[in-house]
């Protein structure tokens, strides 16, 4: 590969990691079916067919925003790393580092909601994901119990269920209340409230 081939790939990325930015903005403050092509390519600096080259549809565009969103949150909760409490305690991180991306909330929230629709792009992708937050998340209550560090009267699976509807119910509101909910602080207290150990 010569120089002027790396530099071409270089700038190739650069570009599309600008565009998949816009297009989270966008995607947050529009929601996916209010969001145009066009408006991106602009705030990028290109063309419409120069978007199309990078992400040849609308929902490609959505569902390379959403992966994106995914790797970083993956990475930040080190799945298949943490155990019980411990992967627990990350989703509060989580929550932490959250109240910081209010772009990555916003566009989670928003197209999360519009994706409720069946015919949805990216009805399929938040099935699966919250089929696999809650799995992950019962197991880590699971873990817990297997420890002696969780309440007898807490069921896992619930338990579960419940931490991902509050977590993604406490975004909406730290939304609406302009960044102002204490995001990891409610989760922190509803955690510790089912433990038998310091959380």
């Amino acid at each position: 590969m010569t120089p002027g081939t790396r530099r071409g790939y270089a700038k190739g990325r650069a570009k599309r990691n600008e565009i998949l930015d816009q297009a989270m903005t966008l995607f947050g403050e529009a929601g996916y079916r209010g969001a145009s092509l066009r408006v991106i390519a602009t705030r990028c600096g290109i063309s419409h067919p120069g978007l199309l080259h990078h992400f040849p549809t609308k929902e490609a565009l959505l569902l390379a925003v959403l992966q994106r969103r995914d790797d970083v949150d993956d990475e930040w909760l080190a799945l298949g790393v943490t155990r019980g409490v411990d992967h627990l305690r990350r989703l509060v991180d989580l929550a932490e580092l959250n109240a910081k991306r209010r772009g990555i909330v916003e566009l989670f929230s928003v197209v999360a909601a519009e994706a409720t629709a069946p015919d949805h792009p990216a009805h399929a992708y938040f099935e699966a994901r919250y089929r696999t937050s809650v799995a992950n998340t019962e197991r880590a209550y699971l873990q817990a119990r297997e420890a002696g560090e969780l309440r007898d009267d807490v069921d896992p699976s619930a338990a579960g269920q419940q931490l991902i509807a509050l977590m993604d119910g406490l975004q909406i509101q730290w939304l609406i209340s302009d960044c102002t909910t204490d995001m990891a602080g409610v989760l922190r207290a509803h955690v510790r409230a089912q433990l038998t150990v310091d959380f």
